[in-house]
This record gives structure tokens, sequence and C-alpha cells, in this order.
């Protein structure tokens, strides 16, 4: 009895379920009972349950759900009441249920499958773990029917299709035991390439990758909208027009046949998740009636077939649409530069980067997300993003980070950047926008976060000539010669202009009227009035917005290639259970928290009875990473510095974050190390096992980007013909070594301008208070002379945790009962 408990457990320390489950039977037995066994264990001396202690615990009964039996075991636990000694009152109870409650399970599942929604195309894997005493068997259902070769723990469809959607259910056979699963709903979507073919690997978060589409319809005719996220758990939807829920709609396709004119309105669905809630875009439904118009009585045509009324006849007027706008496809490349090796840090570049990387992801936009670049990984990385655009396409490009603005050019410093730099050292992006114009781009979009400050160290002057074109947005967040601004405190939180941005970046309107809110925004903000002011210029003149649909051109071939290419910054390894010789089992599991930042997780699946202590770590990797082994297996992922994914990540694991992926020369191998000690053991020193992984090249490190020359387009028109010195790409000759000796006789001046020289205190409301833990502080505003002062965040709050919930619709439940009883009639 009870052999899988510790009997020397204080019972204050058992497990929520198995208590819930004893505390239920104890509560609905009247004569063996909560109040028999407080009897009992009020004669043990040693515990001391006195008649007012039943007392307290009967008043249980008063609240909702309250438990009496569960007020008992905890005074009893707080007494130091173990495992053995409520066995013993429970046999002299008699109570034989409750102590079924305790005995150890013949099989238990340990890990159950979870509902997924996922792109066609991609794989599927669901996971049953369990542990019996005898050997565990599995076989995988698809409603009643037995999957086919589907008999081990990981049920894996590759490549899933739309027939594989469904309920999915896992039988457990030990010896002549049998357990089932709970259900898994699989929901595939049919999503083309110009959705979102960068979600290669399910983290745990919700992404939208299907928008619904604007309708216009006749009287009578049937509406039909679709959108679509993908994501653990299965995430649920909920459609509104105009604001308003409509009634029993609950699903990814909003059908209502004979629509009727009260249908006219704006329609979007909220997505939601367990820890998530999202929105699609706001879309137009236009009901139109049918109308005829009888010309000189003889002759009646519909309202599709006029196109003009003759002479002396009056003008038919219709309401006019606007006509919609699409993208051949969208397209971000997002560059926060933070630890730079010769300038002050930064820290809200991090936060911008994560919250726009989800953002715009929700806007069907293939996203690359990278921190801290050095100049030739962010040429490369540009030559990258410039491969993908053609006709038509929507470019965006965010950076976050030093930079400078001379003669009407502005300039990303990378973070290998000298000191001072000139533009030899850094990425001009007017450069980058003649590049991106000579691919015929339907929206080139640059958000700036980054200071317009001259360098007075750079003389330079390019001669960049760019085509008239009507299709430029630039966002600027502050004006020209002036600096950008994040607030200082001790944790992390958005820099001033993305703080705005992402609360309108959603909004279905014109780009330029959404930076124009931005800017309104910002304007009311008591730190920065004054100081920062955003800045647009703009030379679209139609009604391009972020939100717009995407309807491929007519180079279909060209683009699935350039999606293939850029697919491959997104690619995560696949999980694995890795079996050690000892009879552990550890689940190695893989997160991306950036394109270029690889969250790595081990749990301890299964461990032998006999072993007293057990622990998996990751060790033995690349140098080209710099791993500092002290931040590497931590218990918690805020200690190994990931505090954005935290809350998505499964919890008690050993994580470890590496950065800088973009600097892996070859694959990446690594050493799962096992430790355990046994029992018998004389003493206590561990026992090593070890595994070799490689998982490839994870992420943006399959581009490559770390090559000191790929390509020379980005290159070639970033260098300036009168640049005071030549790339640090090139081989330095006697004449760079002479530009940067000289430069050093500007050091002087250069450290006056620094942030500890100018410096302010600002303190904003605590109704103003960003992010974390809502509390006030006291907000430093910094600024940093010629260059940025994006100095540091905010709080950034650890997000609570919460367990990820299997489906529990009314449809699995019908399925439950269903299969059940099928299976009660099949042989075995």
């Amino acid at each position: 009895m009870a052999d899988s408990l510790d009997r020397s457990t204080n019972i204050n320390l058992l497990k929520e379920p198995l208590v819930k489950k004893l505390c239920d039977v104890l509560d609905k037995s009247n004569h063996k009972g909560w109040r028999k066994l407080g009897e009992i264990v009020g004669n043990d001396k040693r515990f001391k349950v006195s008649s007012d202690d039943m007392e307290m615990c009967s008043l249980r009964v008063l609240e909702v759900e309250g438990s009496p039996s569960l007020m008992l075991l905890r005074l009893m636990g707080e007494r130091g009441c173990t495992t053995n000694h409520l066995i013993d009152y429970l046999q002299s109870l008699g109570n034989s249920e409750a102590l079924q409650c305790l005995k150890s399970p013949a099989l238990q599942i340990l890990i159950q499958p979870q509902s997924v929604a996922l792109i066609c195309g991609h794989n599927l894997r669901l996971s049953c773990h369990a542990v019996g005493k005898s050997p565990v068997q599995y076989q995988w259902f698809k409603s009643r029917e037995e999957v086919p070769n589907s008999t081990s723990p990981d049920l894996v469809i590759s490549p899933v299709h739309l027939k594989d959607a469904g309920f999915y259910i896992c039988r457990v056979n030990s010896g002549d035991v049998c357990e089932f699963s709970q259900w898994a709903q699989v929901d595939v979507l049919n999503v083309g390439m110009s959705y979102g073919h960068s979600y290669h690997s399910l983290d745990g978060r919700v992404k939208l990758v299907m928008q619904p589409q604007f309708q216009r319809l006749h009287v009578g005719e049937t509406l039909q909208l679709e959108c679509g996220a993908v994501g653990r758990p299965i995430p649920r939807y909920q459609w509104h027009r105009n604001g308003v829920p409509i009634p029993n709609t609950t699903k990814r396709k909003l059908m209502i046949p004979h629509v009727m004119q009260e249908h006219h309105g704006r329609y979007r669905c909220e997505i939601t998740s367990s820890t998530e809630r999202m929105w699609t875009n706001e879309v137009d439904v236009v009901i139109a009636p049918r109308i005829s118009v009888q010309i000189t009585g003889a002759m009646e045509c519909s309202e599709d077939d006029i196109y003009a009324i003759g002479e002396g006849s009056s003008d038919l007027f219709l309401n006019s649409i606007p006509e919609q706008l699409y993208a051949t496809d969208k397209v971000a490349l997002l560059i926060g530069n933070l630890s730079y090796q010769n300038h002050p840090q930064l820290k809200a570049p991090m936060v911008d980067v994560y919250d726009l990387t989800n953002i715009l992801r929700q806007l069907n936009f293939k996203v690359v997300s990278l921190l801290d670049l050095t100049e030739s990984e962010m040429r490369n990385a540009v030559d990258e993003f410039l491969l993908l655009l053609h006709k038509g396409v929507y470019g965006l490009l965010y950076y976050a980070g030093h930079g400078y603005e001379n003669y009407g050019n502005s300039f990303m410093v990378p973070v290998d950047a000298p000191n001072p730099y000139r533009s030899a050292n850094c990425l001009c992006v007017q450069s980058i926008l003649k590049l991106m114009q000579e691919k015929e781009t339907g929206l080139n979009v640059f958000l700036l976060d980054m200071c317009r400050k001259r360098n007075i160290h750079d003389d330079s002057t390019p001669n960049i000539v760019l085509r008239v074109t009507a299709n430029i947005v630039f966002g600027y967040a502050t004006c020209q010669d002036a600096e950008a601004f994040e607030l200082s405190s001790t944790g992390f939180t958005n820099g001033v202009f993305v703080r705005f941005l992402k609360k309108r970046l959603l909004d279905d309107e014109k780009i330029t009227v959404v930076l124009d809110r931005v800017a309104e925004d910002m304007g009311q903000f008591d730190a920065t009035k004054g100081k920062q002011a955003l800045e647009i210029r703009s030379s679209l003149s139609e009604r391009r917005a972020l939100t717009d649909p995407i309807l491929p051109g007519d180079s279909v071939d060209l683009v699935h290639a350039q999606s293939h290419q850029w697919a491959k910054a997104h690619e995560l390894p696949e999980s694995m259970c890795l079996n050690f010789d000892c009879g552990a089992q550890i689940k190695l599991g893989f997160a991306a928290e950036f394109s270029n930042v690889l969250v790595i997780y081990t749990h301890i699946v299964k461990k032998p009875e006999d072993m007293s202590f057990c622990q998996a770590h990751v060790t033995d990797f690349s140098h080209d990473l710099d791993v500092d082994p002290k931040e590497m297996n931590r218990e918690t992922p805020e200690e190994t510095g990931i505090y954005l994914l935290s809350s998505s990540l499964p919890q008690h694991c050993l994580y470890t974050r590496l950065s800088s992926l973009q600097k892996l020369k070859e694959e990446l191998v690594f050493t799962v190390c096992l430790q355990g000690t046994f029992a018998a053991m004389d003493d206590d020193h561990p026992i090593h096992w070890t595994k070799s992984i490689n998982i490839g090249k994870p992420l943006i490190a399959r581009l490559d980007l770390h090559r000191a020359m790929r390509r020379n387009s980005c290159l070639q028109t970033c260098l300036m013909p009168h640049s005071p010195s030549h790339s640090p790409c090139h081989s330095p000759g006697p004449e760079h070594h002479l530009h940067l000796y000289h430069g050093s006789h500007h050091s002087q001046d250069y450290n006056r301008l620094s942030p500890q020289h100018h410096y302010m205190d600002i303190y904003e409301h605590p109704h103003g208070a960003m992010g974390g833990f809502g509390v006030s502080y006291y907000d430093n505003l910094s600024q940093c002379g010629y260059e940025p002062a994006y100095d540091s965040g905010g709080v950034l709050g650890s997000p609570g945790r919460c367990s990820i919930p299997i489906e529990a619709s009314d449809d699995i439940n019908e399925l439950q009962t269903v299969f059940i009883n099928s299976l009660q009639l099949q042989p075995q």
C-alpha cells in the first residue's frame, strides 16, 4: 500500500489531485468520514486535534466548495502528520476507499496529449507517456478508428494533411490494466505561402496566420468569413459584428446563408487561449440590394449590367466601395542592438523587437528578429531581407539602437562599431531603400528608433539618388538633430516610441494615419514632452495599410523559393526523448525567443524507482556562442536571462539560453549529461551518463550571417565614395590605421557627451507606470550626445505561469462517451 509514496512525507506535501480525491471520499462518507477521522487523531496526543479544531473544520461546509476534510488534513500536516501516520489512521477508520486513494497505481499517465492547431504541410506530434508496474504498450486512435502503425508514445504525422484533422486518443496498457489518455483535438489549417510559412515550430504561443477578407455580397447570397491561428492549446474563436459578439459563432469559419441588409457591418474575430488574447483585422461586409432599372419601359437590366444611361436620362449613382489594396507578400526585418562593445549599453531594444515581432506576425508578416549584430552580420541580414522583395511586396525594416543622421541620411550603428564611428562602419538606411525600390515593392516602411543627432566625426556626403515613387513611409522616433529616449529603471520595458506604437499597429488604417496617432499619443507623454517627438515622412498616395490582405502575384514560383529560404530562419529542432542505460528518460525541448536566440530546456520524464537523485543538464557548447556556464541549466527561465518567453515555457525544467546564433559556423553539437545516485549506494557521489546531441543549424544559423563577405549589394551601396575610412570588412591598410588613430584624438570630446553628463530624473505618475508589477516607480530619462540615449527599460514582471488545459469542449466529452462504449463492445 502507498508503494509510490514516501511514507515519511508530510501530508501537506502530497500532490493536489491526490489530496482532492481523498477529501472527496472523506467529505461524502457519513460513518467513516472526516469526523470519525478527527476523533481518532484527537486521541493521539502527538497531533492535538481539539474539539475547537473540529468545530472550525465543520464551518467549512458553509463556504462555496468548502471541504472540512481538507481543513482537517492541513491542521494535521501543520502539526507534523506524515503519510505513514495517515495510512494508520485510515486503517483504524476502516475506510478502504480512502486507503485506495493512497495506493500506488498500476498504471499512471504522466504526459497527456495536447490539442493543437497547425498548418497543413507541417509536422504533427502528439505525446502520451505513462509508467506502470509492467511494460507499457500504446495504441493511438482517431475518433473510433485505430491509427495504423501508431504503437509508440509519440504519434507523428509528417507532413500533416487536412484529412488528419480530428480527435485523437491514446490507449495505454500495462499487464491487464488499461487507461485512456485525454482527448486531443487537431485542427489543420490550409494556409497558402502568403500566410506565415515561418511558423515551423509551435512554442506554446498562439500565432495568427489567416485573416478574414473584405466581402461584397447581394441580399440572399452566403456570407463566408474565415480566420485561423496555430498553437497549443488549440485556440478558441468568437466572431463580432460592429463590436458586439455574434451568438453561436465560435468556429474558425463564419457562415451566414441568405444574408439580409441587417448583416451589413464590420466583422472581426476574437482569438483566445489559456494565456493570450488577440484580434483579427476588422473587415467590411457590404450587403447590396438587388436593383433592377427599367429604361423606356421596354428593357430591364440588373445592377451588374448597368454601365451607362443614354442621353437625356438621369445618371444613376450607386454607393461606391473603395478599391481593396493588396500586398503580394509581407516581409519584416527587425534589428535591436543593445550590447555595444565600445558604446553605452542599451536595454529597451530587446523588449521592443520582441513585442513588434508578435504584432507583425498577427498582420501576416514574415518576420526575422535579431539582436546584437556586427556590421557584417547586419549587412548579410539585409541581403537576405532584400532577397524576399519583389513586385508588390510590403517590406518593413525596424531598427532600435545607436544611430545618427548626416545630410539627410540615417545611419544604423552595429555593436562592433569603433569609437568614434563613421559612415563606413555603419549601414545607411537610404542606401537600403534604394535597393528596395529596385525590387518594385508595393510599400516600404522604415521605423527607426534611434537618435538623429549629427555625427561630428563623419564629414562624408553620400550621393544617393532615389527613384520618385509613391510607396515610402519613414517613422522616425525623434525629430531631426534630436535624441531618442528610453525610460531607465531596474528591469525591462519598451522604449518611448514602441510603447505607443504597439498600441496602434493593428489598427486597420492607412499606415500614415496610424503613425499620426502614435505621434499624438507621444505628444501627451509628460516624461518626453518637448524633448522627443515622432517625425513622419511619406510619399504614400494610396491607402496602403499594414492590415492589407495578401494576394500573391504572378511570380508564384519565385515567391515559393524565396519563402523557403526565409523559412530557414525559423526552423526549430524537434523535441526529443533521450533514454539512458540506467532506465531514466529525459525530454529535451527547444523554443525561440528571437530568430537568433534559442532556448533549451530539459525535463526528467522517467527515473528508476531506486534512484534517489536524478538531474539532467546540457554542456559542451561551441565556442562560437560564448555561453557562460554560470547562466546555463538554471531552475527558472529568468535566472538564465529568459524574461520575455518565460510564460510560454513548460515548468519544472532546467533552462539554458543561447544567443548570437548567427555566429555559429558549424552544426550545433552539445552534450546532455545525466547525474544520478541510488539508494543502495554507500556514498552520495553521483554517477554520470552522457549523450552527444547534434541539432544541425537552428533558426538564423542556417543563413550563415557570420561570413564577412557574402554578397556585394548592400555593402557596395552603403559604402560612400567620399568616406574618410574603409569598411572593416576589408583588410585594413596603413591608411585605415591612420584614420582610426586620428579618431582617437576626439575621444575626450566624445566622453564629454556621454550619458553620465547628460542625465535627468523624470517622475512618471503611477497610473502611467509601465509593465511588470503594477507599482509606481521613478523613471530616469537618459540622454546621450550625438548618439541615441536608448538606455534602459522599466520593470518587466515575470508573467504568472498557467497550466495549459487539455481541450474539454462538449464535442470531446460526447466523443469520449461514444468511443469508450464502442471499445467495450470490441474483443481484446
